[in-house]
């Protein structure tokens, strides 16, 4: 029995639309392949297929239609002004519908993120596509309905009249993590795809990269990065998760040479999970460093692990972390993670943030046995100060061990707060005051001042933790 093809249901009307100025009626694309992509900005494998999306458009731009259908998962996603911070961080181009009741999802049955529906150029829904890795499938499906349709004469080849909203210049652009030694700040400066050396009062002395992404070694500025984020310095060597190439980079800071330690510039997926040449390592969105005991720790956020870089004996491989997008708790083989986007260390233990899962972790050194101190699972997040179990984060992006105060401090990101967890009493609390916060996504601790990746408002902040005082560090080159 033939299936009768489905019309795809045209777009509701209130839907927010961003990169266009008017909003896109399926109706008006006949002729042209049509891809829906539905996506959350909070989700690591809605981005992992964004250069895939990026590819195609390139690929097929007489022809092709990419809309992008952002459905939030968290509350703060909900909100326009974040959703078009989002589509400016990660460069999207194409045009973009917010849909933060879900109404779009629910009408095209869509089960999770990422999820692509695929709308041949007579308006009908092909199919879905579910997952990453999908780059081949895609282009081998719209090079035969595009050709079908020239074949037909009804090819539609007109383009989307398209009308971006950049962000204003500025001398940062969504910095990421930052790192502070006393007299030198390290600034992860994501959106310029580079990183920043500067003074404690804000003064850029080095550059190391450029604003063009690329996977490039060499001296200061002729390096390249793509969307730098994590940063951990050892000796007169500043180590870089350099997210956007799946590596982990090197800085000599006595001569400003860059060089890659770990990955081979490409995606992995589903590799090897021990390497003794860390260059030939299949690396999958680095996202934070920590630095123990000849160990360089690795917040994996695009396996849902934790891996070390041994630098005794250079070699590269997973801690812990089963791999699968989770909360349990045990040994490291049997525990899983959420999208681990900070680390720290501190009193022989690994602390994690894992942001899709809204929660606190702790690994015990050195057997990697895995504990949940915040958090409950995938969907229990908010905003609450409590004892542990029952406080609530929302996708916290930065942390930050304090011995002194035996606290943790906690970029809790979707919530635009500073946070601590009291590790005597367990109890979570908003114990700090720091105007507008905008999505701050690092943390660093250099004696009694916290530094704040502010990442959305493109800004560094400080705060004095005896006084509270909390200024905005103005950076300059």
């Amino acid at each position: 029995m033939t299936r009768e093809p489905i019309r795809a249901p045209e777009l509701p009307d209130h839907l927010e639309w961003y990169n266009t100025g008017v909003p896109i009626r399926l109706r008006e694309q006949r002729g042209k392949m049509v891809l829906l992509d539905f996506w959350t900005y909070c989700c690591i494998n809605c981005l992992h297929i964004l250069p895939d999306l990026r590819y195609l458009e390139e690929k097929y731009r007489d022809g092709l239609v990419v809309i992008g259908i952002h459905s939030p998962k968290f509350p703060h996603e909900r909100v326009a002004e974040n959703v078009q911070k989002a589509i400016n961080r990660h460069h999207i181009r194409h045009p973009v519908a917010n849909d933060p009741t879900l109404q779009v999802w629910r009408q095209y049955a869509i089960r999770a993120w990422p999820s692509i529906i695929c709308i041949d150029p007579e308006g009908y829904v092909l199919g879905v596509v579910r997952g990453e890795g999908r780059r081949k499938q895609l282009d081998g499906l719209i090079a035969e309905q595009l050709e079908k349709a020239e074949r037909s004469g009804r090819l539609n080849t007109e383009p989307l009249a398209l009308r971006p909203r950049p962000e204003a210049s500025a001398t940062l652009a969504f910095p990421g993590k930052l790192l502070a030694t006393g007299s030198r700040v390290y600034v992860s400066d994501s959106g310029h795809n580079r990183v920043v050396e500067a003074t404690a009062s804000g003064a850029i002395v080095r550059v190391f990269g450029g604003n063009s992404p690329g996977f490039v070694d060499g001296q200061g500025d002729a390096a390249a990065f793509s969307n730098p984020q994590g940063l951990s310095k050892i000796d007169e060597f500043l180590y870089v998760a350099d997210t956007g190439n799946h590596a982990v980079r090197r800085i000599n800071l006595r001569d400003g040479d860059v060089q890659t330690v770990a990955g081979n510039g490409r995606h992995g997926r589903g590799g090897a999970l021990f390497y003794t040449d860390p260059l030939q390592a299949a690396l999958n969105s680095p996202w934070d460093l920590a630095y123990h005991g000849g160990n360089l720790y690795i917040g994996m956020a695009g396996q849902h692990q934790i891996w070390s870089l041994q630098l005794s004996n250079n070699t590269i491989g997973r801690l812990a972390g089963s791999g699968r997008e989770g909360i349990d708790d045990g040994a490291p083989d049997l525990a899983s993670f959420a999208q681990p986007s900070a680390l720290t260390v501190g009193d022989f233990r690994l602390y994690v943030a894992d942001a899709e899962s809204s929660a606190l972790r702790s690994l015990r050194l050195p057997d990697a046995r895995v504990e949940t101190l915040v958090g409950l699972g995938l969907f229990e997040f908010g905003d609450v100060d409590a004892n542990g179990q029952r406080a609530r984060l929302q996708h916290p992006m930065g942390l930050a061990f304090d011995g002194r105060r035996a606290c943790l401090w906690i970029a809790d990101t979707y919530n635009n707060k500073i946070k601590r967890y009291d590790m005597k009493t367990n109890v979570v609390s908003s114990s700090l005051s720091c105007p507008e916060l905008a999505e701050p996504g690092g943390l660093s601790l250099h004696r009694t001042q916290l530094w704040i990746a502010n990442t959305n408002a493109h800004d560094v902040r400080c705060m004095d933790l005896d006084s509270g005082d909390c200024r905005r560090v103005d950076m300059s080159e």
